[in-house]
């Protein structure tokens, strides 16, 4: 039941929760195939059969997350996940996790802006019990005001700690404001204060009831079982659940495209070294046209993501003038996603100086292009870390998990290393033409502040 604020690539689905990482290869395990159903009640359901150790992940997706709210409703979707841990008609507060830590299982759920997650990871002859649970709380949670109360003073504080508390979250709040001027994505996960406050339990309830119902929720089981007998689980605990509501299509504001580049500064005593954000508006790999967010995935890798990039060997090898600086592209969202640089000054170095190192950086490879070395380079180390990434069960039912509830599909993740594999220097040098172009960019400067 903490916020885990996740947004990341649809190639970037490997992360050790909570935080994202490489991009994400999902082809058929060794051993039986990974198999789909969906029950009467619309629950889909993904089996990833991986009999190596006798251990099981269990998640259950729901596809909606902060840009689902109300408009002046914002963080109702990660109160709620705090709220399902409250009990039920049938268990009381507690009960569920205390029963997942006597039998030395893991737990926890976390809240983004296109889905909320809720994830156990138990040996196998406790998957009857902890479906048990989660299909009683998808359908008989109970909220009163004794414990929707005190829950959003918890969330409140946990908003000071995380955000408040952080500089670089207080940043990263304004930049996304700024970048996202009329779409939801704009406004944090964990919600702004103001408004939190003055959540209520009728609008857990509301939310609740409109989307944790079965025909809008992803059932994904990885680990030491048989398909068969999973389907058979989850028709007994979650069949007999109703649908309590039809969601529909997700139809959110659309951003309008940028007509002119923005700066955000931030100045704090609390701050010792400047900091350089940059971010980009650009296409994810739900909306984006075929190839482009592979080929986004590739020229990440080739500016700043590997310790062969541009970045790296101009800034931090060549001739050190920065601590950290690379790039990265977060292309997972159902809606726009976002290509990022960034860079943190060496003790003496000027953050003007970086920017504008940057910046060369940045339009030497857009006039000029990329060779078919880096091209190949970024795709192999692409797909090559991805592979490896396969050893975890629970890192396999993250992505699908993660892929499926931000509107892809089994496909689209088996095919992954094939489409990336075609990625051509040409395919690169035209996204970056088309979206580095900096009236579509957020420019965000961290810097120190002198007295208190």
């Amino acid at each position: 039941m903490r916020l885990h604020v996740i947004s990341a690539s649809f190639a970037g689905l490997l992360w050790a929760m909570p935080m994202a990482g490489h991009p994400a290869f999902a082809g058929p395990l060794d051993g039986p195939s990974i198999t789909s159903n969906t029950l009467e009640n619309g629950l889909e359901i993904i089996v990833i059969p991986d009999r190596r150790a006798p251990v099981v992940t269990h998640m259950v997706w729901y596809k909606a997350g902060s840009a689902d709210e109300q408009r002046g409703k914002s963080g109702i979707a990660h109160f709620l996940e705090h709220l399902m841990f409250k009990g039920t008609k049938n268990v009381p507060e507690r009960e569920f996790s205390q029963k997942v830590a006597e039998i030395g299982g893991e737990e926890n759920a976390f809240t983004t802006t296109d889905y909320t997650a809720y994830y156990q990871k138990v040996s196998p002859a406790a998957l009857p019990m902890v479906m048990r649970y989660e299909a009683d709380r998808m359908e008989n949670l109970v909220l009163t005001e004794a414990n929707v109360i005190p829950e959003r003073q918890v969330i409140l504080e946990e908003r000071r700690q995380r955000i408040d508390a952080s500089p670089e979250a207080i940043l990263g709040e304004a930049i996304n404001a700024a970048l996202y001027a009329n779409h939801p994505y704009g406004t944090p996960v964990i919600g702004w204060e103001h408004e939190m406050a003055s959540l209520t339990r009728e609008d857990a309830i509301a939310f609740y009831n409109r989307f944790y119902t079965p025909n809008n929720a992803l059932l994904v089981i990885a680990g030491d079982v048989d398909a068969n007998a999973v389907l058979a689980l989850a028709e007994t605990y979650y069949g007999k659940i109703g649908r309590r509501a039809e969601p529909g299509k997700r139809v959110r504001p659309k951003e309008p495209e940028p007509s002119s580049a923005r700066r955000v500064i931030y100045a704090d005593h609390r701050v010792g070294n400047a900091v350089l954000r940059r971010v980009y508006l650009a296409p994810s790999y739900r909306n984006g046209e075929p190839g482009e967010a592979e080929a986004l995935d590739v020229l990440a890798s080739i500016l700043g993501g590997s310790s062969t990039s541009r970045i790296n060997q101009d800034m931090l090898l060549d001739n050190p003038v920065v601590s950290s600086a690379g790039a990265y592209y977060e292309g997972g969202f159902y809606d726009d996603g976002e290509f990022g640089v960034y860079a943190e000054p060496l003790p003496g170095e000027s953050i003007e100086d970086i920017e504008a190192r940057l910046d060369l950086l940045i339009d030497r490879l857009v006039k000029d292009g990329v060779t078919l070395t880096e091209v190949e380079t970024a795709r192999a180390a692409l797909v090559r870390t991805t592979i490896f990434e396969r050893d975890s069960q629970t890192a396999m039912a993250q992505i699908y998990g993660t892929v499926v509830s931000a509107g892809g599909t089994l496909k689209d993740i088996e095919q992954w290393p094939d489409r990336m594999n075609k990625v051509t220097p040409a395919d690169v040098d035209r996204i970056a033409k088309k979206w580095l172009e900096k009236r579509r960019s957020v420019t965000g400067l961290l810097l120190p502040r002198e007295g208190s």
